[in-house]
């Protein structure tokens, strides 16, 4: 059939739905078909409603469509370009550039929906991502090839830690980044460009966006395209790839839009039906074979602070390593606001971490969850009406805490601080002279806000000068 020639036309339009009647072929699920002027408009079909019509959903803004108007069949899944050409470059669900530096010159395309690796070619490495941050690589090690989340409410820091976490991984990591921001902030994406390219990191990363003011089927998309990238450099290039995903709760969210909009019934707190299905056809893509590893960093938003919202829930079974970050120690100004005693990770086990990092971690553990148990107690009676033993561990949960914050590169220009990222072995080395004792004469606040224990002041020389 000739380009020229419609294919079928459109019966009705609600919003980012449109339905299409075709005459001969019926296209299948998730085929991309065009129509509008200069056939703009790109949709994809969802639902079959009959023997001749099917239901779509808009990946771009649907003004100006009509009943009546003219739908061609691509013929075809939408395909993303993939392979060197996009290193560098900032692109949107389509593969089409949107940092004004011209085409993309790649030569391969791939559709964005594909299978998982099957069982038999998938590997699983137990080797720790070590990311610099503190908190993080002592009581929630990353896995290399796995999936962690970085959870937490409103405003508590998880772009501001991803964004860390790129700027201490990206520099020494020899592989491919490729960050993917789901119906995030304008604003956010800009400066994060802006950051890699002053970084100098900008050459081996893709970007790909769909923005918070794009259509609910382009936001919902944009994650499976980025894995269409992501297997290509992995099985074709033979690369590990480290996967940005900031925020994987706005890819549920749009999948809540589209439900909706496709008048399926609601399920638990107003989501879509088939949550659990179509978050694991995302997640179960992110996986390592033997030419190379994806890498996952998922920035998790968690609605109303409640961690078991069905969203955080569901997200929670794919994650390797958890990192729920806590709006009571932001506000305490513990930064980065990890709660230490709820972040979690599979590798924190003596065989994978060592017996070293596995009984420094557990110790850091117990003394901050005693401390807590304590704080009642400390309230109403006082910290001198505590016994020995348990000032002591009040102290040492205390200077732990301070010694657990860390300066970020990212935002130097905000506070004034220039930022650290540690060896694994000094913040092990620093928990452990915490722990021992090395520091109960020392004043908690020279631990606030350092890299190392070197940096803080000699517990030997305050004791002189007092």
């Amino acid at each position: 059939m000739s380009d020229h020639q419609p294919d079928g036309q459109i019966v009705a339009v609600r919003g980012n739905v449109v339905d299409a009647r075709f005459a001969r072929v019926i296209p299948p699920r998730y085929q991309a078909l065009r129509t509008g002027p200069e056939e703009r408009v790109v949709l994809e079909v969802e639902s079959h409603l009959s023997s001749h019509t099917v239901r779509c959903i808009g990946l771009t803004d649907t003004r100006g469509l009509a009943r009546g108007m003219a739908v061609r069949d691509t013929g075809d899944m939408l395909q993303v370009p993939v392979g060197r050409a996009l290193l560098g470059r900032m692109l949107d669900v389509f593969g089409e550039p949107i940092d004004r530096q011209g085409p993309i010159d790649a030569k391969t395309h791939l559709p964005i929906h594909r299978p998982p690796l099957p069982l038999h070619q998938r590997v699983t490495r137990q080797e720790i991502f070590v990311t610099g941050v503190k908190v993080v690589d002592l009581l929630a090690p990353l896995e290399l090839g796995g999936k962690a989340g970085l959870l937490g409410g409103a405003g508590v820091g998880k772009t501001v830690l991803i964004n860390e976490l790129i700027h201490n991984v990206v520099e020494r990591y020899e592989g491919i980044s490729l960050f993917c921001g789901i119906g995030e902030r304008s604003r956010e994406a800009e400066e994060l460009y802006r950051e890699m390219r002053e970084a100098g990191v900008l050459p081996n990363t893709v970007m790909i966006f769909g923005q918070m003011n794009e259509p609910p089927g382009a936001r919902f998309r944009v994650g499976h395209a980025a894995l269409s990238i992501a297997e290509h450099f992995r099985d074709r290039e033979r690369q590990n790839v480290l996967l940005l995903i900031d925020n994987i709760f706005r890819f549920v969210q749009s999948g809540t839009e589209v439900s909706g909009l496709m008048g399926r019934l609601p399920s638990r707190v107003g989501y879509q039906p088939t949550l659990a299905s179509e978050l694991a056809e995302l997640e179960e893509r992110i996986a390592s074979s033997p030419s190379g590893a994806i890498t996952s960093v998922q920035a998790v938003y968690v609605p109303a602070d409640d961690l078991t919202d069905p969203a955080a829930t569901h997200i929670f079974a794919h994650l390797s390593a958890s990192i729920v970050l806590s709006r009571k120690r932001a506000s305490q100004g513990f930064y980065p606001a990890v709660d230490p005693l709820r972040s979690d990770s599979k590798m924190l086990t003596p065989g994978v971490v060592g017996a070293r990092h596995y009984g420094v971690a557990q110790q850091v553990r117990r003394v901050l969850a005693e401390s807590e148990e304590l704080k009642d107690i400390i309230a109403m009676l006082g910290l001198e009406e505590l016994s020995r033993g348990d000032r002591e561990t009040v102290q040492r949960a205390r200077r732990l805490e301070r010694f657990l914050t860390q300066p970020f590169f990212t935002t130097e220009h905000f506070t004034g601080t220039s930022g650290r990222a540690v060896d694994l072995a000094q913040t092990l080395d620093g928990c452990e002279r915490i722990l021992a004792g090395h520091y109960d004469e020392a004043n908690e606040r020279g631990l606030y806000m350092i890299g190392a224990i070197d940096e803080a002041p000699d517990p030997a020389s305050e004791a002189a000068r007092s």
